[in-house]
């Protein structure tokens, strides 16, 4: 009964910054690796956790990702075929390997978050004023995002902490100017390189079910209460929080 109330929380809390700002992979694997689930089980069951609360979160930006639906096309195919790939290196990568390599990919994760995010919201500043930017051009998206998208799609699909900072600060480099539908696309883009390798997990039988299940549950009531509190509470406070998050386990990683 413990375990099964801390895994709860533990999603409740990781889908509510997912919601709001992110992060909830920061609190998703260490809390299954400290119930015992082994390293590579406990990254593909914290994706299954997570899944359905950003499935929701699409389905809540869907005027916004109409209005975005070019981008949609152009970048939804190399999301598709990055989480893919992602996903397959996760479940050939030795448990042992892999829990050496999470201390570097939680500190990749954390600067993105903590670098990207102000990356992101400076290149918007520079844009033109709400009246007089342009509607977005689909024609106008350079080729190197694609790419850049399927090297994202790729890292989302074996990890994926920092996923979406990295595809804002993208869009707003290729011109997207609108934040709510950069938000909108790149909620839907996460559902799809997510959803791809969730595919892959589940067939390798990497996901660990009973505590994956408990954590799905935590995850859409963290998810929908979340997005409640995220009109509430000042972005800055929450950002601030998910960065002590991210380095402080970032940092016990490295030390074990």
């Amino acid at each position: 009964m413990v375990t099964t109330l801390f895994l709860f929380a533990a999603a409740l809390v990781g889908g509510a910054l997912n919601a709001v700002a992110g992060g909830g992979s920061f609190i998703g694997v260490p809390a299954l690796l400290s119930v015992g689930i082994a390293p590579v089980a406990a990254n593909a069951t914290t994706t299954l956790a997570m899944w359905p609360g950003s499935l929701s979160s699409a389905v809540a930006y869907r005027r916004e990702i109409v209005r975005a639906r070019h981008w949609l096309l152009t970048l939804g195919a190399a999301s598709l075929v990055g989480g893919m790939v992602g996903g397959w290196l996760l479940i050939r990568t030795p448990d042992q390997r892999f829990l050496r390599l999470l201390p570097w990919l939680m500190l990749a994760a954390s600067v993105t978050f903590t670098v990207g995010g102000r990356v992101a919201d400076r290149l918007l500043r520079r844009g033109k004023p709400a009246a007089e930017r342009p509607a977005t051009d689909a024609s106008r998206a350079p080729v190197w995002i694609l790419l850049f998208q399927l090297a994202i799609a790729i890292y989302g699909g074996y990890f994926g902490g920092g996923m979406g900072i990295m595809m804002l600060a993208a869009f707003s480099i290729a011109g997207m100017v609108d934040i709510h539908e950069m938000n909108g696309l790149k909620t839907l883009l996460a559902v799809a390189i997510n959803g791809v390798a969730l595919v892959e997990f589940i067939v390798s039988g990497a996901i660990a079910w009973a505590p994956g299940l408990i954590m799905v549950a935590g995850g859409i009531v963290g998810g929908y209460y979340g997005a409640f509190l995220a009109r509430k509470i000042e972005g800055g406070v929450v950002r601030a929080i998910v960065i002590v998050i991210a380095w402080t386990m970032t940092a016990y990683f490295f030390v074990r």
